[in-house]
Parts: structure tokens; C-alpha cells; sequence
């Protein structure tokens, strides 16, 4: 790793921001949080936020230009994910589950079948709801993220 590491939050729809904010916190970490409209965040020197307008994926180019080896991005958006990966990023859900290169293939593939079948009419339910076991894990991946990319072996 070769400087600081950077927290970059799709924020528009996470729900693991406080969350976020409580790891950075800790290891002194600068955050970033890219929506597309005006988010409260609090006011603490290490947390930026960055608003980048409405245009289509303009939150997940503003973070995929960003996103390096040594960088942490939260986000629920498969091919944000994808793109993060390929830069050599750590990537997280909200629900604490890592992307990785190895999965992401996967990943991608389940997200256009499951668009697939939206747009063809089919039900398909929806994700499950948040919880607080979803909540524990995203802060525990997210820790471990920290420590693995400070030691070296992200």
C-alpha cells in the first residue's frame, strides 16, 4: 500500500454508514460518501462528503475512478463492485459479504438473470430485509478489511 486507505461509500441507499463512520473512526481513515443528492453527514474533518449530480452511474464513476489497491468501497451495486475489484480494491456489501475477482463473475451473472426476469414480467421478491445480524457482519468484514490492507496481505 502506498498511501492512506480511503473509505469510499455508495451512500445513496446504505444503510451501514454510522457504521462506517465507527471504523474509520478507529483506525483514523478518511471517508468518502458519493451521492447523488445532498446527504447529512457529520462533521468530523476525516468524513467528505460528495454530492456529484444526477446523471446516470454519476456516484459509481466518481467512485470507480477511485478505487485502488489499499481503498475500501461499501456498496450494494454488483457492477459498481465489478469495477472496484478490477482496480484492485477491497469491496464490501452492506450485508458484510466481500466481492472478490473470484466471485464476482458470479455476482454479475445472478444480477442481469434476476434483471432478465424483472423486466420480463416475472415476480421475484425482492432482497430480504436488513438486519441487525447483516449490520454485525458488515462491521466485522470491514474491520478485517482494515487490518488485512494495513498489514499488507489485502
Amino acid at each position: 500500500m502506498t498511501g492512506p486507505i480511503a473509505i469510499y461509500v455508495d451512500a445513496d441507499a446504505c444503510p451501514v454508514k454510522d457504521e462506517t463512520y465507527r471504523v474509520a473512526a478507529r483506525y483514523g481513515l478518511h471517508v468518502y460518501v458519493v451521492a447523488n443528492s445532498f446527504l447529512n453527514v457529520p462533521r468530523e474533518p476525516w468524513i467528505e462528503r460528495v454530492v456529484v449530480g444526477d446523471a446516470m452511474d454519476a456516484a459509481d464513476d466518481w467512485i470507480a475512478e477511485r478505487a485502488v489497491a489499499g481503498s475500501v468501497v461499501v456498496t450494494a451495486d454488483v457492477p459498481l463492485a465489478s469495477r472496484c475489484v478490477k482496480a484492485g480494491a477491497t469491496v464490501i456489501g452492506p450485508n458484510g459479504k466481500p466481492f472478490s475477482e473470484s466471485a464476482i463473475g458470479m455476482a454479475l451473472a445472478t444480477r442481469n438473470l434476476m434483471q432478465d426476469l424483472r423486466e420480463a414480467g416475472t415476480i421475484t421478491g425482492g432482497p430480504r430485509p436488513f438486519s441487525a445480524r447483516d449490520r454485525s457482519a458488515f462491521l466485522g468484514a470491514l474491520d478485517r478489511a482494515v487490518n488485512r490492507i494495513r498489514r499488507g496481505t489485502a
